[in-house]
């Protein structure tokens, strides 16, 4: 049994990842029928109810953002947009970073130390420098933000999946595929990559959030998510104009993006406790 199927085998009996899963799937739900919840629209200005706080009377239980339209169902969106973006960006780099890893801990020597010395390199490059450098050439648009995203995340997973590899590579089913002629991406592909599944979940899980709060900070910024498309981020940074007067335009959407983070961050760690019980104290 894979390391993989061992994982999920032990996931019903923990309350707190089964807790997190669920109200990440409910969050999740709830961002995708959004237009189906509420008549009010994510765009559309009403002037005539701007501002109004949370109340049941009128339909609108988060309130009313400065041009009058509806916080609650922006909410949904942003989180619909957020989580899109988060998990996008750290698929992007669980490719890039699995792959890369995978063969730069397989060879090894020299190509091992020439690729993990980009890796090195990359590291230095400041994350906000990076982004402004990638608007100003080729504009604002959620694409950028993947690949920004994306491009930072890649380089933890490559030294998480080299270290992995390079155990592996040592292991009799290696030997064994080298022996009746399997050949070097064979042996990555088919004999390395599936074994390192489990840890790769695990991590995955653990990057989402830091993928999440990168977006966050680049929409609190202004360099992320544009009007008229809206994320958790870009929803903060318009709620703290409004703190003394209209705090629920900050609160709400702050506690949504808190509430998410907390989940994948409880998920990843009790699945990283499963997969490695040795790890607990």
């Amino acid at each position: 049994m894979t390391a993989f199927k061992r994982l999920f085998r032990h996931v019903r009996f923990n309350r707190t990842v089964t807790l997190c899963a669920v109200t990440l799937v409910v969050l999740t739900l709830l961002s995708l029928l959004a237009p189906l919840l509420t008549s009010h629209s994510n765009v559309t200005a009403d002037f005539a109810n701007r501002l109004l706080p949370p109340t049941l009377a009128d339909g609108h239980i988060f309130g009313t953002d400065e041009l009058g339209r509806d916080l609650f169902v922006r909410t949904l969106y942003g989180v619909r947009v957020t989580l899109f973006v988060a998990v996008v960006a750290s698929f992007v780099s669980l490719g890039v970073g699995v792959l890369y890893g995978a063969i730069a801990g397989y060879v090894g020597g020299r190509v091992d130390g020439f690729m993990m010395r980009i890796v090195d390199g990359l590291y230095a490059l400041p994350f906000i420098f990076f982004v402004i450098l990638l608007m100003v050439a080729f504009g604002r648009s959620m694409f950028l933000i993947f690949v920004a995203i994306g491009a930072i995340n890649w380089l933890d997973m490559a030294r998480i999946v080299r270290g992995q590899t390079m155990s592996l590579k040592q292991r009799g089913f290696v030997d064994a595929a080298r022996l009746i002629g399997v050949s070097t991406s064979g042996i990555i592909l088919r004999h390395i990559t599936p074994n390192l599944l489990g840890v790769v979940f695990v991590y995955t899980t653990l990057a989402i959030p830091q993928a999440i709060l990168m977006e966050s900070f680049l929409s609190f910024l202004g360099l992320g998510i544009q009007e008229p498309q809206t994320s958790l981020g870009s929803l903060v940074n318009a709620g703290v104009d409004h703190m003394g007067s209209s705090s629920w335009l900050l609160v709400i959407p702050a506690v949504a993006l808190a509430l998410i983070l907390l989940c994948f961050n409880f998920l990843g760690d009790g699945l990283r406790d499963m997969a490695d019980p040795r790890g607990k104290t």
